[in-house]
């Protein structure tokens, strides 16, 4: 602290932290170097020494929303010690808060709309959160009890990519509103069989 307001954040954590911002309001081919620097409140020369370039910003920024969304399993065994089927039902849950909480939707599968090219550095990052957390999501299936997991957690997976898009392009009181509903009839569907 220095007289009484705290210290800014570092230079790098700032230009992370706008990045992530402005690539999720604006889309990562909508926001320019310039942009970024500006409003973190620094210069080219800085970004670039912290980041090689734009594409390894956005492999980082990626990253970061990677590591929160690995957060986030953590947090349903904590609220659920050892109820499976409970962790599942907060899952759902989860997915509705975010759907309402922003309707710019998920910055993964933005990024995988917005990066065509096949081998942008991005891509992978991409690829790896979307089968981890596929990965995850199958293994609570199938702790929780459910026979057919895979493809539970592969239908949940579709509802809840598919309430994304609706809740851009109609919105909140388009078919999303209706996803938690919808996933829980799927798992209690799941459940009887």
């Amino acid at each position: 602290m220095t007289d009484g307001v705290a210290e800014r954040s570092r230079p790098r954590d700032r230009i992370l932290e706008t990045a992530q911002d402005m690539f999720h309001k604006h889309g990562i081919k909508g926001v320019g170097v310039d942009a970024i620097t500006e409003a973190a409140g620094t210069n080219k020369m800085t970004l670039y020494r912290h980041f090689e370039s734009k594409d390894e910003l956005v492999v980082e920024c990626l990253r970061a929303t990677a590591a929160k969304a690995s957060r986030m399993w953590d947090e349903f065994e904590a609220q659920h010690p050892g109820d499976k089927l409970a962790q599942l039902h907060a899952w759902v849950r989860k997915a509705s808060e975010l759907l309402s909480a922003d309707s710019r939707g998920c910055d993964m599968a933005n990024a995988a709309v917005e990066l065509t090219e096949t081998d942008h550095p991005a891509r992978r990052v991409i690829k790896e959160l979307k089968e981890a957390q596929r990965e995850k999501l199958v293994a609570l299936c199938h702790d929780a009890g459910i026979g057919q997991a895979e493809l539970l957690a592969d239908t949940l997976s579709l509802l809840l990519e598919g309430a994304r898009v609706s809740m851009q392009s109609v919105g909140a009181e388009g078919p999303s509103a209706q996803f938690v509903r919808m996933a829980e009839s799927l798992i209690a569907s799941f459940r009887a069989r």
